[in-house]
């Protein structure tokens, strides 16, 4: 099933403005463990798949393949953050 072209829409303004988030984190001499921050990670696209949801439009199945889908990209963003983390938190 095609996406609804507002839902792409929407799945990209999201996908950048969450990529912006975590091009804006700055590590600081305080680390936080890994653990903590795959948290704080999850809770992030939690946020955005929740506020994003309610803007999308269609049936119900295009909606859950539109959120389904928005849920996969921010996930894919998040692994080189992560990563980031990662290798700072061994460098310390």
């Amino acid at each position: 099933m095609a996406l609804l072209q507002a839902n792409k829409d929407l799945i990209s303004k999201g996908t950048k403005e969450f990529n912006a988030l975590l091009n804006q984190q700055v590590f600081s001499d305080h680390p936080i463990s890994e653990e903590a921050m795959v948290t704080i990670v999850n809770d992030w696209i939690s946020f955005y798949i929740n506020y994003y949801e309610k803007q999308m439009t269609g049936e119900q199945q295009e909606q859950e393949s539109a959120l389904q889908e928005f849920q996969q990209k921010l996930n894919t963003l998040a692994i080189p953050f992560l990563d980031k983390y990662r290798a700072f938190l061994k460098s310390l």
